[in-house]
């Protein structure tokens, strides 16, 4: 049975409350090089559910967080089943503009291209424990399931909130980075935040992450 927005934020805030007492599970990663606040890591291949979204970086956010949030909540069928399944949740939450009208020395602006609403790419990264033949099927034909290969990011990490201003400065830094390190940029960057929404400021964690071709 789908859920109802009410149903749905009050799952959230109970299953975030569990989880803030116990280890959330992450992306599998080595990190290659350290120059604090900067990381070039190697990320291990991954499954992921997405949808594509659009407004601002905000609006989309929300939206796309909405959207996944209702299939791991149990908006799909598990497989050889009529039964929906409740999949744990992971961080970070990642958003990646897709307009390719953005040049890549400003990747995140996020004001209308031609009077269209700009587009971005929300995903969760499943479980470890999954795989496409085995994690539950979305209902709702607006989230997909992605295996991803193996890549490379420079990653710079930072707390506070996100504005449209402060994520454009991460990302100059970010890819300042890159090239200082003589790294070639082969993807569009994107915003991951790893925490509920009522974390403090301070205590916030967030990644401008820039895929990178291998050394």
């Amino acid at each position: 049975m789908r859920l109802n927005t009410h149903t749905l934020l009050a799952l959230l805030v109970g299953f975030l409350g569990m989880e803030s007492a116990m280890a959330t599970e992450e992306p599998k990663y080595e990190v290659l090089t350290s120059q604090a606040p900067f990381e070039l890591r190697h990320y291990a291949p991954t499954l992921i559910a997405q949808t594509i979204v659009e407004g601002d970086m905000d609006a989309a956010s929300n939206k796309g967080f909405r959207l996944i949030a209702d299939f791991i909540f149990g908006n799909n069928l598990a497989v050889g089943s009529e039964q929906a399944a409740k999949i744990a949740m992971t961080a970070p939450v990642t958003v990646e503009p897709q307009s390719s009208k953005i040049a890549m020395t400003a990747p995140v602006t996020i004001e209308p291209q031609s009077g269209s609403a700009q587009q971005w790419r929300v995903h969760f990264v499943m479980p470890s424990q999954y795989t496409l033949a085995t994690i539950p099927k979305p209902k709702n034909s607006a989230v997909t399931l992605h295996e991803l290969p193996s890549k490379h990011f420079v990653v710079h990490r930072y707390s506070g909130f996100n504005t449209e201003a402060r994520v454009q400065e991460k990302t100059d830094e970010a890819l300042a980075w890159a090239k200082q390190q003589s790294l070639k940029v082969v993807g569009t960057p994107q915003l991951s935040r790893y925490d509920p929404p009522w974390t403090l400021p301070m205590f916030r964690r967030n990644e401008i992450m820039v895929e990178v071709a291998a050394r």
